[in-house]
């Protein structure tokens, strides 16, 4: 009994192209969970709304002092 290395066999069979489309979809996937965490991050980054002012304390200015 022979065994031999390296034989046509043992290679991987990627002529169908199902490998490929596999590795897009997973790409795709990827990408889109890294923009779903960049929006996220983005949204926690904006600052909350300030509180408009109550009254009419700081409303007005002097400027001729």
């Amino acid at each position: 009994m022979a065994v031999t290395i390296g034989t046509s066999n043992l290679q991987p069979n990627m002529s169908n192209g199902s490998v490929g489309v596999k590795v897009a979809q997973l790409a795709k996937e990827q990408q889109q969970a890294e923009g779903e965490i960049a929006l996220q991050l983005i949204n926690a980054a904006t600052p909350a709304p300030s509180a408009a002012p109550v009254g009419n304390i700081g409303n007005n200015i002097n400027t001729t002092a």
